[in-house]
């Protein structure tokens, strides 16, 4: 059943899913129904899930389950996860893709391969403060806080050490 994503509870699930580029308006306009599509059928062994997705800064998919109301499968996330293959099709771009860091920088999401990272922090690129848009966000609640949140704060801190 879909959800608006803002009514989603505190305690949502979350699969957050980094676009290769942002997003145009045009874009996002494009695949809102088809976003709702998916989150109104997404099923965990026959039941419905309480699901909502959203684009965040025009660069995340965010996927967003209610587990209070039924958690997902293997077999659900498995279909979630078919349904961002078919997303990157039809955008072309990719959301699978894990070797880009997303920072926020002049109000701007940038993106950094993992393997540039520590030239661009003894570069003074990036230090401690710099936004950094952490994917391994799980809950809703978390999001307000720690997407983005100081790279320092983050998974990121043995880098700046």
């Amino acid at each position: 059943m879909y959800v608006p994503f803002d009514q989603l509870p505190a305690s949502a699930r979350l699969w957050i899913y980094q676009a290769s580029r942002p997003l145009t308006a045009a874009e996002e306009t494009r695949i809102e129904p088809v976003l709702s599509r998916f989150a109104e059928e997404w099923t965990s062994h026959g039941r419905t899930l309480q699901a909502s997705v959203a684009v965040l800064h025009h660069q995340f998919l965010v996927v967003g389950l209610d587990e209070a109301v039924a958690d997902a499968s293997g077999c659900s996330i498995d279909a979630s996860v078919r349904f961002v293959r078919e997303l990157e099709t039809m955008l072309g771009l990719s959301l699978l893709e894990k070797s880009q860091l997303a920072f926020l920088v002049d109000e701007q999401v940038h993106l950094l391969d993992r393997r540039q990272l520590k030239a661009a922090i003894e570069a003074g690129q990036l230090t401690s403060t710099t936004p950094y848009f952490d994917a391994t966000v799980s809950l809703k609640d978390a999001l307000k806080s720690r997407f983005p949140a100081p790279a320092g704060s983050t998974w990121l801190a043995r880098y700046f050490s």
